[in-house]
């Protein structure tokens, strides 16, 4: 999971990227928000962390413009700066923030306020193992999927696929994410493996509900049921 740190001061910039690595989340680190929202296209954040006060363009201008990009209009944004007035929390929140926290801080708190977005952020996963999507099911015990109450045979690589792409369905997901997460961390094989295999997930579910699967051109993938037309 990759988790944004924009934060022009370097210790703290450091800092914030020391402590969240410990707790198990890939950290990129900006000085500046233009570096991060061009960063954004070519790898997409699960949350991002933003100070107020940086050169150039300032922390509430980059949320604007966050909330704007539709790959990541709804990711969890924790303001942290030392901005401490009420006003200026009004303003954070008011601007498309979820959480706003002061300077200094502690390391515990941070990472359970982090925990705390990125699980409101996610969909809740059904207990039994069952996930749904339209006429999609797939049973995470059993390893088993169906569409419209068809049985769709997957190899291990395309279950995993679909099943990670139904339990963050309310998001795009990235495409190193994805590669990230499915084939391995170290995974080198390119891209073309990616895109061969959502091509025969969509041929497997059908002509319907492949189309569920939207390519975010340049950015990832996302489930999404397409627009009645009238």
């Amino acid at each position: 999971m990759v988790l944004y740190v924009v934060e022009d001061d370097d210790n703290i910039r450091d800092l914030l990227s020391v402590i969240l690595q410990g707790f198990g989340y890939t950290v990129r680190a900006f000085e500046n928000a233009e570096d991060a929202l061009k960063s954004i296209e070519r790898d997409l954040p699960s949350l991002a962390v933003v100070d107020l006060m940086l050169p150039g363009m300032d922390g509430l201008t980059a949320i604007r413009k966050i909330r704007s990009m539709k790959a990541v209009a709804n990711m969890p944004i924790l303001i942290l700066t030392a901005k401490d007035r009420e006003i200026d929390k009004v303003m954070g929140l008011d601007e498309g923030a979820d959480d706003y926290m002061t300077k200094p801080f502690g390391m515990l708190e941070l990472a359970a306020r982090v925990r705390t977005l990125l699980r409101r952020s996610s969909p809740a996963k059904a207990e039994d193992g069952i996930l749904s999507f339209e006429e999609i099911q797939v049973d995470k015990n059993t390893h088993e999927v169906s569409e419209n109450h068809r049985k769709v045979e997957l190899t291990l690589k395309e279950f995993e696929l679909l099943t990670y792409l139904m339990e963050n369905q309310k998001r795009v997901v990235g495409r190193n994410e994805i590669l990230n997460q499915v084939w391995g961390y170290e995974f080198d094989g390119g891209t073309r493996t990616l895109d061969m295999h959502i091509r025969t997930l969509r041929q497997k579910l059908g002509e319907k509900s492949g189309a569920y699967i939207k390519t975010i051109r340049g950015v990832g993938y996302r489930l999404e049921k397409p627009e009645e037309t009238a």
